[in-house]
């Protein structure tokens, strides 16, 4: 490979190839949110608490670990909802994101939740069922409410303030402090909702709790797009920026 044919993080990467990153890097994700809470579980079987932290410690180390790596090809969105605020905060710029690549974007990390929580099944042999860990609270759905709008603010904030090169360890702080701050322990993300309904573990939720979640992610990101425009109504004026802001 030549220098000029490596990724970089203002050269926009062909569709197919930003498409193989949102798989890879959400289905990872699932992976190391699933199987650090098989091995929290195992290697702490009287304890919650530990458990707790340390399947969060694994998922904010794993996390901005795949966005770091993957984000110069696809932004790293690994999440639907971020997909769509990128499209809707950007659709003004010519360069913004565009709205045919939502549902190919979406289709990807779907895929990948799923496949990243049966891959964790299989590492620790434990079998594929659906979750009978049921969530949808009053309180759950709040906490979820707030993590998504938080997270959706985070990154934003930071990408329309030029800061995308911290964006990798700021997101993987944030996801771990919300684990702890929210009652939900801070899912923020659909995809990541529909590829734990698989695994009947520590990490897992019921599929009669995913629809909820999933609204209440949705009105999560509508409030962190509004609270985004009104704190930072404008864009950093650097070329291509969307192209590579790591995202998660």
């Amino acid at each position: 490979m030549t220098n000029s044919d490596a990724p970089t993080a203002t050269a926009p990467q062909p569709l197919g190839r930003r498409l193989l990153a949102e798989l890879l890097g959400t289905g990872l994700l699932v992976t190391v949110v699933v199987g650090s809470g098989i091995a929290a579980a195992d290697l702490s079987p009287r304890d919650t608490g530990l458990q707790l932290l340390e399947n969060s410690t694994a998922t904010v180390l794993g996390l901005a670990v795949l966005i770091l790596m993957l984000g110069p090809v696809s932004g790293a969105h690994f999440n639907p909802v971020v997909t769509v605020a990128d499209w809707f905060l950007s659709r003004r710029d010519l360069e913004g994101f565009s709205a045919r690549h939502i549902v190919p974007y979406v289709a990807a990390q779907s895929a990948g939740a799923v496949a990243g929580a049966l891959l964790a099944n299989a590492m620790f042999d434990v079998g594929t069922t659906f979750s009978e860990h049921e969530r949808a609270s009053g309180s759950h759905l709040l906490g979820e409410v707030v993590a998504t709008a938080g997270l959706v603010l985070l990154i934003f904030a930071l990408v329309r303030t030029d800061r995308t090169a911290v964006v990798a360890p700021a997101v993987g702080a944030y996801i771990g402090a919300a684990y702890w701050f929210t009652s939900s322990t801070s899912f923020a993300n659909p995809a990541v909702a529909l590829g734990r309904m698989f695994s009947d573990t520590f990490a897992g939720i019921a599929p009669t709790s995913v629809p909820s979640f999933v609204l209440a992610q949705i009105v999560g990101a509508a409030i962190g797009i509004v609270l985004v425009l009104a704190l930072y109504p404008s864009q950093a004026v650097t070329p291509h920026t969307h192209q590579g802001e790591p995202h998660a």
